[in-house]
């Protein structure tokens, strides 16, 4: 069967992209992203592993917001250089079957809101959707697939009930999304074999011009049979994602390698991405009493009222919230966040000896991506890329899941 042919929007370093790209169903006609380091990490995937060698050429790197020069093309801009628009990459392909992607979750995130002192009300993110409707409205996909944080279902910047907003508006627009999106459209990707605490919203929109048929029903139909048949068997812990990754033990003191200071040797450098975060001695002496706590099953350190008092005994200060948090070797990690591009404080290797927070290649293990999938960029810019990722092996279960629909009814 030909393949469907996709467009990916705010799509960082290519989570949904990649995982689309292991069912061998999808072809990619554009992707777009504003941030540098993820849209260059997407253009290596796209040409190393998925052998677009125009990868340049079809990644647009450029502010969805200023969506008439993004179908256009734009020239000589100051931050984004040029581009062809991408209309001229849609006409070389001929139509769009499915449009894919997720705004930035932080104006919808509870714990955004929790920090920004007026509740991410007035963030130009909670209306980023508009956005993607634009693309939308202009391509008219069969299909397309909104990604995003739980949060959204509660989000309400101003009164706005935001998901019953994007619901209506896309409506409007003539696509028909599942009625009851709270209790259908939340997905725990712990169910598809991602090593992670880690529940999204997957709206998927259906074009009513071009299937005329029951479209509650077959949504219905998505949701409860399609995709919980790609469900895995068993659930992976964080001891199956990164247990057999080379060790990272302290040193005394530090090192530097190339002006970039180090507190961890690894025992091997064959992992592309896997080297030490710097932590000073006070870090790892916490690190080390927390991890070797739960090895030895002891457990002081379990409540969260332990572990302020912790912080506060160590580091002087006082925190309204627990700043540390020990992976479990045998359960799925807590959710890999893109916050863990500021510190991995919630993110701490459960091997005591190694008294540290996890790496790059660690960070991305628990969201599924392959080893061979290189990031680049600062380092911040690699943690922050992959906590804002799809997990690949969710996202490859999803395509697999939209292909089995699309088929059926013969979209």
């Amino acid at each position: 069967m030909a393949k469907y042919k996709i467009i990916d929007l705010f799509a960082g370093c290519g989570g949904l992209c990649d995982g689309f790209e292991q069912t061998g169903f999808f072809y990619q006609v554009a992707c777009v992203e504003w941030e540098k380091a993820p849209r260059d990490t997407l253009v290596r995937r796209l040409e190393d592993r998925w052998g677009y060698a125009d990868a340049q050429y079809r990644v647009a790197r450029f502010d969805i917001q200023r969506t008439d020069e993004l179908f256009r093309g734009w020239t000589k801009d100051s931050v984004y250089g040029d581009g062809v628009g991408l209309d001229k990459l849609v006409a070389k392909s001929g139509h769009i079957d499915l449009i894919v992607g997720g705004p930035p979750c932080q104006a919808y995130s509870i714990a955004g809101r929790i920090r920004d002192e007026n509740g991410m009300q007035n963030d130009y993110r909670n209306y980023l959707f508009e956005c993607y409707l634009k693309v939308v409205d202009r391509y008219k996909p069969k299909a397309f697939v909104f990604e995003n944080v739980t949060g959204i279902l509660s989000a309400r910047p101003h009164g706005i009930n935001i998901i019953e907003r994007i619901r209506q508006t896309f409506l409007d627009h003539g696509y028909e999304l599942i009625n009851n999106i709270s209790n259908n459209a939340i997905v725990d990707l712990v169910h598809f074999g991602v090593p992670q605490k880690r529940s999204r919203v997957i709206l998927l929109g259906l074009n009513r011009s071009k299937f005329t048929g029951d479209r509650q029903k077959a949504l219905s139909e998505f949701y409860n049979d399609i995709l919980p048949a790609y469900r895995s068997d068993k659930v992976s812990t964080v001891r199956d994602a990164i247990g057999n990754l080379p060790a990272l033990r302290p040193v005394k003191g530090s090192y530097k390698v190339n002006n970039r200071l180090y507190s961890h040797k690894p025992d091997s450098t064959d992992i592309l991405n896997h080297y030490p975060r710097y932590h000073n001695s006070r870090d790892r002496k916490i690190f080390y009493e927390l991890a070797a706590d739960l090895d030895s099953g002891k457990n002081h350190y379990v409540s969260v009222e332990a572990i302020k008092q912790l912080y506060a005994e160590r580091t002087g200060r006082t925190s309204s919230v627990h700043k540390y948090y020990v992976l479990r070797r045998n359960e799925p990690s807590n959710t890999i966040p893109a916050h863990l591009y500021k510190d991995g404080l919630r993110h701490v290797h459960y091997d005591p000896k190694q008294a540290r927070s996890i790496t790059v290649r660690e960070a991305a293990r628990l969201q599924t991506f392959d080893d061979d999938f290189e990031f680049l960029g600062s380092m911040g810019d690699q943690y922050k890329m992959i906590g804002n990722a799809v997990p690949p092996l969710f996202s490859k279960r999803l395509g697999y899941a939209v292909k089995d629909l699309l088929h059926k009814y013969k979209l």
